[in-house]
């Protein structure tokens, strides 16, 4: 491991264990900040519906910790490289499981592949010796408001002289250390925005637009530390996928 900090923090990874996935019947919608009576709203409100009802009764008999995989399935002919960004599709799922069944994700792995059906599943999060992506890993840390600028750019600077990723598919794994008081979806969003050296970037003139739509595999880990305040330790991983 390479610690940017020079203090390293013992990361947190899991896989989930074999359980099956089920079909969707409604399409997964991206997060959308819109009012409540717009469409993207509507439509995004109709999946999360429907999939915390599928997966509510599954959550009420495991015990903690917990994992979620949703399988995002595009047609044919979608930019699968350049939008449907993974963050944007589990965000919302995940906040809406804790705020429906009170359940805390240790772990939200979200796919996303050309098909014609979108699946989901949770199972117990198995505690893992590393992350599933073969190769170096770097461990950032920040201390900064996840909605400030400084966030971002205190991950950037970590990351800065780290090879970036050439063309074509990548998978990212990120191991999240954080204190009582985060909310550790708020941090996703903002880290991977803050991963253009790793990603590349959309344009030199755009800060904090990553190639993220790259993504095609991207798992995500959550452990607590009552020491950490409001600091943020995030192991970062990343390679090609497919």
């Amino acid at each position: 491991m390479a610690s940017a900090t020079g203090v390293p923090v013992a990361p947190v990874f899991f896989t989930m264990a074999d359980v099956e996935l089920v079909d969707l019947d409604v399409a997964p919608r991206l997060a959308s900040w819109m009012a409540s009576d717009h469409p993207d709203q509507m439509h995004l409100e109709e999946f999360l519906a429907h999939a915390v009802g599928v997966l509510a009764p599954r959550l009420s008999g495991l015990p903690d910790p917990v994992a979620l995989r949703l399988d995002v399935a595009l047609p044919v002919g979608a930019q699968l490289l350049e939008h449907h960004d993974l963050d944007n599709y589990g965000f919302p799922l995940a906040m809406r499981i804790s705020r429906a069944t009170g359940r805390t994700l240790a772990s939200v792995r979200v796919t996303k592949s050309y098909g014609e059906t979108s699946r989901v599943g949770v199972g117990p999060a198995i505690p893992a010796a590393g992350p599933s992506i073969v190769g170096s890993w770097t461990q950032v840390r920040t201390s900064a408001s996840a909605s400030t600028t400084a966030y971002k750019q205190q991950i950037h600077d970590q990351l800065a002289g780290t090879p970036t990723l050439t063309e074509g598919p990548v998978a990212v794994e990120l191991s999240f250390t954080v204190g009582t008081r985060r909310s550790w979806p708020n941090v996703w969003k903002p880290t991977i925005d803050a991963l253009g050296p790793l990603l590349g970037m959309t344009s030199p003139e755009r800060s904090w637009h990553p190639r993220d739509g790259r993504i095609i595999d991207l798992h995500l880990h959550h452990h607590v530390d009552d020491s950490f305040g409001h600091d943020v330790a995030i192991t970062v991983s990343a390679a090609h996928a497919g």
